[in-house]
Order: C-alpha cells, then structure tokens, then sequence
C-alpha cells in the first residue's frame, strides 16, 4: 500500500534519496521497476540518461522514499536491477498543503489539485485522468479540456 504525505503544509525531515547508475539493464525492465518502487511506498521514482565510465550510455535512477521504506527499496533495487551498490541521503521535503477543489465545467466536473503556501494558492493542477476522461467521452482535444477547467476557475474568482 501506498502510502501519501499528509495534505497540510510542512516540513518533512525523514525523507531519502535513493539513486543507482544502470549501463546494462534492458529498458523494458525500467518501467517494471517503476511500478515495484512505487508499490513499495515510493514517493517519486525518475530515470535521468547518462555517460558511464568508458563513455558507456546508462541510466541514472533516483528515487524519494521515507526513512522507513528504504531497506524493502533496497531489496527491490538489488533484486530487480543490475546494480551492485545504492546511494542514499537523507533529505528534507517542503511539501506544500493540498487542497481537492471540484469544478464545474460545460462538459463535466474535474477535480483540481490546489498547492497552498502559508494559506495561499500558489500551485493548481486539473486531475489529467479525469481531463483525459472527458476529452476521450467528448472527442475533444485534451488542451480544450485544460481550457474549460482554466476558464471556469477563472469566473469563480
């Protein structure tokens, strides 16, 4: 189970970054591994490429986890992956309060996610799986969609 960082704004100091260089994993494992890290409590997990010892082509994956989740991450990495070591650091996160909004738009509602800032909306995101919901039911564009949820927030302020 998946576990979420509470919706109030504050400062989480038992935050990792976990990271290892792969030069010789097939790339359709990634996503797999993707999915494992996030089952096992993963907060993000990101692949960056990168040039390895001897100008080899690799992949830098990273991920953020909780101090508590860092030795069932271990075992995933070390089982899943071709690496033979994992660095970690500890980390301290700023996680802003989120706030769900529901907006009415002429082609349905859309839930938007809303990041606060010492009480103040600095962040707002539509939800793309429920913008891609109504995009797909109404054979419009996905942007038209994004402009619907734009312009209905804008006449309720």
């Amino acid at each position: 189970m998946v576990s979420h960082p509470a919706n109030h704004e504050h400062i989480d100091d038992q935050m990792v970054k976990m990271e290892v260089n792969l030069d010789d994993i097939p790339g359709e494992w990634l996503g797999y591994v993707m999915d494992l890290l996030f089952d096992a409590g993963a907060n993000d997990v990101f692949y960056t490429p990168i040039y390895m010892k001897k100008n080899r082509p690799g992949v830098l994956l990273q991920l953020l986890c909780s101090q508590k989740q860092v030795t069932n991450i271990k075992e995933i990495l070390f089982k899943e992956t071709t690496t033979l070591g994992v660095r970690y650091y500890p980390l301290t996160v700023h996680r802003l309060e989120r706030k769900f909004r529901l907006v009415t738009t002429e082609c349905g509602p859309v839930t938007v996610k809303e990041g606060m800032y010492n009480g103040h909306v600095v962040q707002r995101a539509p939800e793309f799986e429920e913008c891609k919901s109504i995009a797909q039911i109404h054979n419009i564009p996905l942007k038209k969609v994004y402009e619907m949820v734009w312009k209905a927030l804008g006449s309720e302020n």
